[in-house]
This record gives structure tokens, C-alpha cells and sequence, in this order.
């Protein structure tokens, strides 16, 4: 009965542990892991990385306040991801396109990180809580679409490099922010 209980206990830890988000570096693209969609043959992109925010929450509510277990995951959808190798003619735009998409992650990365600490350090109405979370999700996602759209935008998909420096920039400054608002808050 022992041997069964360690069994158990073993079984239910690594099980726990595979599902236990990594917040402590944004996912790093590689062209054949990531990217096992068929190309979109009538958009002009070279490649396309499609990524998933999900969370979710359980709720307890003690002396007229709401706490919250978040459960928060970002990830490359793999099988909607995708690139056009017949465009790649060289191993420096195959460098730039996979710099550039690396990007898109590193921005989800961002988003994963905000949202985790705006949803988990917010103050909710017992009555109106669930309403409240969602509508908060909804804007941060709002938010980082934006971000998305003006990162490919002002970056021309990666083939303004100036432009992609800046933006490089912007993101691992972000990154830092994020990380430092974390930790401090979590020092509370």
C-alpha cells in the first residue's frame, strides 16, 4: 500500500509539475518545431506565428472578498503556425524572418506577464467579480493585439531593421518592467 501511495504521490507531482507555467523566459521559436502549419499561399508574409493567451481562475470568496488562483498560459499554436520556405533564399533572411517572429513571442511573453499581475492584484466585487476579470482580460488582450499590429506594422514584418531595433528594444524593456513589477509585488 505504500509502494501504491509513493506511486500516487510521484505520479500526481510530475503530472503537476508538466503543467506548472515557466515564467521565467518567453518561448524560443526554432523554424521546425514551431511552425507546422501550411502556408497561407495569398498572404504576401514570409512566415506567420500564431500564439494562444488562455487563463483561468478559481474563486474564493472570505469575509466579502474575492481571492483568486490564476492559472495563466501563453503557447505557439503549432499547427497554425507557419512559413514559406520557398522564399527563405538565404540564411540571413532566414535569421531575420525567425528574429522578427521571436518578436511576436517575446510580446505574448509580455502579455503573460502583465496579465498575471493585473488580474492577481486586483481588488474584485463579491457580486460582479467574474464580469470584472473578464472585462480586465478582455482589455489586456485588446491591448496586446494593438501591440502585435503596431510591432509588424512599424517593423514592415521585420524588414525595416532600423525599426526592428527599436522595437527590439522596446520589447526587452518591457520584459525587465515586467519582470521587476513581479517580483516587487510579490515581495508585499
Amino acid at each position: 500500500m505504500k509502494s501504491f501511495a509513493l506511486f500516487l504521490l510521484v505520479t500526481v507531482s510530475i503530472f503537476a509539475l508538466s503543467f506548472k507555467q515557466d515564467f521565467t523566459e518567453p518561448i524560443q521559436l526554432n523554424f521546425e518545431t514551431h511552425f507546422k502549419g501550411k502556408p497561407d499561399e495569398n498572404s504576401p508574409y514570409f512566415a506567420l506565428t500564431a500564439m494562444t493567451w488562455k487563463y483561468s481562475y478559481e474563486s474564493t470568496i472570505y469575509r466579502n472578498r474575492v481571492a483568486i488562483n490564476l492559472k495563466n498560459e501563453v503557447s505557439v499554436d503549432k499547427s497554425r503556425s507557419w512559413v514559406k520556405w520557398d522564399k527563405i533564399k538565404n540564411e540571413e533572411i532566414k535569421a531575420s524572418l525567425l528574429h522578427h517572429e521571436q518578436g511576436h513571442v517575446n510580446i505574448h511573453y509580455i502579455l503573460l506577464l502583465e496579465s498575471d499581475r493585473v488580474l492577481k492584484n486586483r481588488t474584485y466585487s463579491v457580486k460582479n467579480y467574474k464580469n470584472q476579470i473578464s472585462d480586465l482580460a478582455n482589455q489586456i488582450s485588446r491591448y496586446f493585439d494593438t501591440m502585435q499590429r503596431n510591432y509588424d506594422e512599424e517593423t514592415e514584418h521585420g524588414s525595416n531593421h532600423k525599426m526592428q531595433a527599436r522595437w527590439d528594444k522596446i520589447i526587452d524593456d518591457k520584459i525587465a518592467e515586467s519582470k521587476a513589477a513581479m517580483v516587487a509585488e510579490s515581495g508585499k
